[in-house]
């Protein structure tokens, strides 16, 4: 009778626990994807991406098969709108430029003539001065560009020609 049914009380099988623990699980799977390397992240949108398609398989597999096609259909369009925002964005990218002149001043003034400061940020690693009176600096240059977009070499033509200036190194 009853006193049986007061005993077995405690382990009533609450349904929503399995998906909250797989959606748990799954999001801590997620979180080993994303990867911070310096001030940029990655694997984000393979993390959610990861959890919305543990929730889409939670749907179908409650029997919600509208709400899965439903769910699968929009996580396809943002998923793909996103992608084509992603290729448009500008992106940080960073170089290392080091420079010999015969002095302190030709190497600044080449840097500030050849990286613009309105489109580069400059910012100097090193600096070494030889005997021969030569001045060698390292920078590290960054700027936004679009992934496809080319280095840009003219400003290094320009650094390469300006006076004092002996050699220029890039790396990217």
């Amino acid at each position: 009778g009853s006193g049986f049914r007061k005993l077995l009380l405690p382990f009533v099988l609450d349904l929503m626990r399995l998906p909250l623990g797989i959606l748990t699980g799954v999001g801590f799977i997620g979180a080993g994807a994303v990867l911070r390397r310096g001030s940029m992240l990655q694997g984000v949108t393979t993390a959610a991406t990861m959890w919305f398609v543990t929730v889409v398989g939670l749907c179908f597999g409650g029997g919600q098969l509208g709400l899965g096609i439903a769910a699968t259909l929009v996580g396809m369009f943002v998923l793909w709108g996103l992608k084509w925002v992603d290729i448009a964005m500008p992106r940080i990218r960073k170089a290392r430029v080091g420079v010999i002149a015969e002095n302190n001043a030709a190497v600044d003034d080449a840097m500030r003539t050849g990286f613009p400061p309105r489109r580069f940020r400059l910012k100097l690693l090193s600096r070494r001065y030889s005997e021969d009176r030569l001045s060698e600096a390292r920078y590290e240059i960054s700027w936004h560009a679009h992934p496809r977009e080319a280095p840009p070499l003219d400003c290094l033509e320009r650094l390469r020609a300006e006076p004092g200036v002996k050699s220029v190194e890039w790396r990217l």
